[in-house]
């Protein structure tokens, strides 16, 4: 009796605690796996990005340059994505998206080879409970680190050599694109600061409250330095453009004017092909801006038809200026405002209102203008293809029109907090002052940091491979010098 008694016991206290842990799991909330529609806007986001570099950056590019130097432009973007891609894979994305290592600037090498990514791997998103496969923002983001050194070579096209190109480019990335990536985009993501503001809004006691409040400060400390600042980027103001054009002009400086320039006739070769590049760059950049919004979602809808209509309003904004001051519009003017309003919106994209992105390409125009043409002629750089005037102005004016578009009274989608309501997303208070100087920094930190480390990087590149083809070769063409090809045999 006793024995049965006891085995009843027993089984009903095994039966309890089985039911216990059924409704523990019953109430814990399912881990979030990817939608597969978010999955394949990724993907599809991915191809244009890549679109936009190759071909688009090379024929735009390359169409821009004098006759003898269009392969060697061509060559020279196509060797940088597949160097990059590379560099990516290996160690790139680590430093760029892994917790901070050194200060809050690089990452560390957790994921060094990929290391430990998977097919079931995910990322947060911007939203609650929403995630994507790791490996599609693997390679999402390694498309934006391919372009943003092809962007560079612009700045000296016609006078480099292509060796110096790669061993540039390499260092480039390492030191300058992938800290300044952590530095803006990397954050600990919305469910992770969702986790800890709920157990700090759970505790009871004076002492839980403050085990809670670090642990929420932690969390939020666990981003990249502009990131913790509350710099706004939604697709790569500062990160690509601002980046890529304040070292395009370091190196326009530093390896000198191409022989003639001045003096000679430097006409783009072939305006046909540079209106088929910029076209391809406008397709491409609805993935770039509109991808960034990491959701097939109305988020990603406002990033596109921002990247739409800013674009629309610079084009015609540089028509009507250049006509203005030239007495004629030109083909090449209108790609340069298209190019213009592209940068200077995509910081914006996902944080302004359509009638803010329009007031924006009308504004970026005029002032891109100004610097291609007068500031370039009157302080005689030799900056080519103008990545300084377009990519690093226009850049810097998108960056801080960012703060200020995002503003709910002027149409913006307002500044994001996961902390207010645990859970989901709530729009902070906005304030002007407080935005605009965090935007102010992230445009300064990105300034010195590239520029500063950019010059200290062609200095090296110069002392191993030597940055400038000879004078006879560059006026032969390079090419025949550096390639012994030619772009076109007629």
């Amino acid at each position: 009796m006793k024995l049965r008694s006891m085995l009843s016991l027993g089984l009903a206290g095994l039966g309890t605690a089985l039911t216990s842990v059924a409704v523990l799991a019953a109430d814990a909330p399912a881990a979030p796996v990817p939608n597969k529609g978010d999955t394949a806007w990724m993907l599809i986001s991915t191809v244009l990005v890549l679109l936009m570099t190759i071909p688009g950056l090379a024929l735009f590019y390359g169409g821009l340059v004098r006759t003898k130097n269009m392969l060697s432009v061509l060559s020279q973007v196509f060797a940088i994505v597949a160097l990059v891609a590379i560099l990516w894979v290996v160690f790139g994305y680590s430093l760029a998206f892994t917790p901070s290592a050194i200060g809050d600037y690089v990452g560390g090498l957790d994921k060094l080879f990929l290391k430990g990514i998977t097919v079931d791997s995910v990322v947060a998103t911007f939203s609650n409970g929403v995630v994507i496969p790791e490996l599609v923002y693997v390679v999402f983001q390694m498309t934006f680190a391919c372009i943003t050194p092809a962007l560079i070579v612009g700045a000296f096209a016609e006078r480099i050599r292509f060796s110096a190109v790669l061993v540039f480019v390499t260092l480039w990335v390492t030191f300058i694109y992938f800290p300044i990536a952590h530095m803006v985009w990397y954050w600990a993501g919305p469910d992770a600061i969702a986790d800890a503001a709920k157990l700090l809004a759970a505790a009871t006691d004076d002492a839980a409250k403050a085990a809670a409040q670090t642990k929420l400060d932690a969390v939020m400390a666990d981003a990249g330095l502009a990131f913790q600042w509350g710099a706004l980027d939604f697709a790569g103001g500062t990160v690509v453009h601002i980046n890529a054009g304040i070292a395009g002009l370091v190196g326009a400086i530093m390896i000198g004017k191409r022989v003639g320039y001045g003096r000679e006739l430097m006409a783009p070769h072939s305006l046909t092909m540079t209106m088929v590049g910029a076209s391809l760059l406008w397709v491409g950049w609805f993935g770039f801006n509109a991808g960034s919004n990491l959701e097939a979602s109305g988020g990603a809808v406002l990033a596109m038809v921002n990247t739409f209509v800013a674009t629309a309003a610079a084009t015609l904004s540089w028509l009507f200026t250049e006509w203005m001051a030239k007495g004629k519009p030109t083909l090449l003017g209108m790609v340069s405002g298209a190019v213009a309003g592209l940068v200077a919106v995509t910081p914006a994209s996902g944080f302004a209102g359509p009638m803010g992105a329009i007031v924006l390409g009308l504004l970026v125009s005029p002032v891109c203008y100004f610097f291609v043409s007068t500031v370039k002629n009157t302080l005689k750089y030799d900056d080519s293809l103008d990545v300084f005037g377009v990519h690093c102005v226009g850049g810097i004016i998108g960056a801080l029109a960012t703060g200020i578009l995002v503003n709910p009274a002027l149409g913006g989608v307002g500044i994001a907090d996961y902390a207010m309501k645990p859970g989901e997303l709530s729009v902070a208070d906005y304030d002007m002052a407080t935005v605009m100087l965090a935007q102010l920094k992230a445009v300064a930190l990105t300034l010195v940091w590239s520029g500063v480390g950019s010059a200290i990087l062609y200095k090296i590149t110069d002392m191993l491979v030597d940055l400038r083809v000879s004078p006879e070769a560059e006026r032969e063409g390079l090419d025949i010098t550096e390639h012994d090809e030619r772009a076109y045999n007629y």
